[in-house]
C-alpha cells in the first residue's frame, strides 16, 4: 500500500511539475518570480537608505574631517559678513579646532562681536579673543 501512495504521489508532482514548466508557463512563472525579487530588493534597499539617513540625523558630527585652514577661512567669512568689519587689523588662526583672533579693533563693541561671532561656525570647540584697541595692551594667550 506504501508504493502505490508514494508511486500516486510522485506521479502527481511529476505530472504538476510538467504542466508548470511548459516553455510558456515557464516564462510566466520566471517573469513573476523575477518581478517580485526585484520588488523585494528594491524595498530593501529604500528600507537600508531610509535607516542610514535615520541614523545620521541623530548622530552627533565631530569636525574631524574639517582641516584648520577650513575652520579659520569659515571664521573669516562669519566675522567679516558685516561690510563695515575692520578687516586690515585683525588675523585669524585656528589650531586644533580652536580658533586664535589676533590685532587691533576700533572699539571694544568690534572686540565682542567678533569673538561671539566665531564661536557660531560649526567645527569651532572655543575661541581665544585676543583682540584689543587702539592705546590698550594686546592681552596674552
Amino acid at each position: 500500500m506504501r508504493t502505490v501512495f508514494s508511486f500516486a504521489l510522485g506521479a502527481a508532482a511529476g505530472a504538476a511539475a510538467a504542466r508548470l514548466l511548459t516553455p510558456s508557463n515557464g516564462r510566466k512563472a520566471a517573469s513573476a518570480a523575477s518581478t517580485v525579487a526585484s520588488a523585494a530588493s528594491t524595498q530593501a534597499h529604500h528600507s537600508a537608505n531610509a535607516m542610514k539617513g535615520a541614523a545620521h540625523a541623530v548622530t552627533p558630527h565631530r569636525h574631524e574631517w574639517m582641516d584648520d585652514m577650513t575652520l579659520a577661512d569659515r571664521v573669516r567669512s562669519e566675522i567679516f559678513r558685516d561690510h563695515e568689519a575692520p578687516k586690515g587689523g585683525v588675523s585669524v588662526d585656528v589650531q586644533s579646532g580652536v580658533a586664535y583672533l589676533r590685532g587691533e579693533v576700533p572699539d571694544e563693541q568690534w572686540v565682542e562681536r567678533f569673538g561671539k561671532a566665531a564661536r557660531k561656525v560649526t567645527g569651532i570647540d572655543g575661541v581665544k579673543n585676543l583682540l584689543h584697541t587702539p592705546g590698550t595692551p594686546a592681552p596674552s594667550a
